[in-house]
């Protein structure tokens, strides 16, 4: 029990981290189904009469293919939703629900069905398939990885400890045992030379010999120095030959702009490797992220124009971003990052989007749910 509350105690920290990967993934799914479902959950079959009953079994319809349309003798008008307007996509919160109950996989084959009723089962496995897949399988069993992993790291601490605590023992009995049979031999030492003491053994000192030989001096060698050491200058004087006075001003100036533009890829380079650059941008994707999720069903009309002005104005400013770095760090340091790759694609992506939205107003692929890939970057925090 104690190595169980230790490895929960211990793990509370991964747990956090684990928690806000959670989070960051639901929001993901929670704003891409938003582009997607939000207003489509409003419509069931009613009997066409004057009492305008709803059916007995309620799901949702569409007036268009591929959706599932009403049986005859019925139409397709408004409703609260599913599950008395709860399950949903009209706004974040709803959808930020949604996306956990289906995380949780409780019912989330329902809301499968409801959104094939609604819009048609031709691309919808492509929202639901990797939500199941990251948000269930993935994410949530990490959670379980993390307590067994620090369940067996503390089970494998109390075992370590437990044999350097038996070893320290066996170490200090063979050195209790050594000591004792050192004591024993020093014993027998004393009392030998008691007895050779006693016996009156006496050892003669040895005549100290000393060797007084010692060769003569070695003769002085004359060494002779010779003082004349002439050397001999050679001074080459040679004039330095003038250059020719034809040297173009093109060069120059040339030379002065080249300078003046690498110092300006310089202190570019400098501006978008610091930390405050980093803290705006993160802030910029933090709003655009705020603008993505505030789109909600039968929303007034300034907020769409304000959305639609502030879509183009994020967009240059990543696109600023992306040709900042550009320049400042060359493309092969540019594309060396994998985030980097990923922000050109996703700038690419939107910028499709927006010229396909402007192109066809009226037809909508989903391709503008590439903006919510843009959160992604906020996991740069969690580095």
């Amino acid at each position: 029990l104690q190595i169980v509350l230790k490895s929960i105690i211990k793990a509370m920290v991964p747990l956090l981290q684990i928690g806000l990967l959670l989070f960051f993934a639901i929001l993901m799914f929670a704003i891409i189904g938003l582009e997607f479902y939000y207003g489509k959950l409003h419509l069931t079959c009613y009997t066409n009469n004057t009492a305008a009953e709803p059916l007995e079994l309620q799901f949702p319809c569409g007036t268009r293919e591929p959706a599932r349309r009403c049986p005859n003798g019925t139409v397709c008008q408004y409703w609260i939703g599913p599950n008395a307007g709860i399950t949903q996509f009209d706004n974040i919160l709803f959808a930020l629900l949604t996306v956990f109950q289906c995380i949780t996989m409780e019912g989330w084959t329902t809301i499968l069905y409801n959104t094939n009723d609604a819009l048609g089962a031709t691309w919808n496995w492509l929202y639901f398939i990797p939500l199941i897949i990251i948000g269930s399988f993935f994410v949530l069993n990490l959670v379980l990885g993390v307590l067994s992993g620090e369940f067996a790291k503390e089970r494998e601490r109390v075992e370590n400890r437990r044999s350097f605590l038996k070893l320290r023992r066996q170490q200090q009995i063979e050195r209790e045992l050594n000591g004792y049979r050192a004591w024993i031999d020093k014993a027998e030492e004393v009392m030998l030379l008691e007895e050779n003491k006693n016996a009156g053994e006496k050892s003669a000192l040895d005549v100290l010999r000393r060797a007084t030989i010692k060769k003569g001096r070695m003769e002085m060698m004359h060494t002779e120095s010779s003082d004349d050491h002439y050397t001999e200058i050679s001074s080459v004087g040679s004039p330095l030959a003038r250059t020719s006075i034809k040297s173009t001003k093109l060069l120059e100036s040339s030379s002065y702009f080249r300078r003046k533009e690498r110092m300006l890829r310089i202190s570019i380079r400098h501006m978008v490797k610091s930390h405050a650059f980093y803290w705006i941008i993160l802030s910029l994707v933090a709003l655009n992220t705020v603008c993505v999720a505030i789109v909600h069903y039968d929303q007034p009309l300034w907020l769409t124009n304000f959305l639609y002005y502030a879509e183009f104005t994020f967009l240059g400013l990543f696109l600023s971003e992306m040709f900042l770095k550009m320049y400042g760090c060359g493309l092969r340091l540019y594309f060396h990052s994998s985030f980097n790759c990923f922000d050109c694609g996703v700038i690419i992506g939107s910028i499709f989007d927006v010229v396909w939205t402007m192109i066809r107003p009226e037809t909508s692929f989903g391709i503008s749910v590439l903006r919510a890939l843009r959160l992604l970057r906020i996991f740069k925090v969690t580095k």
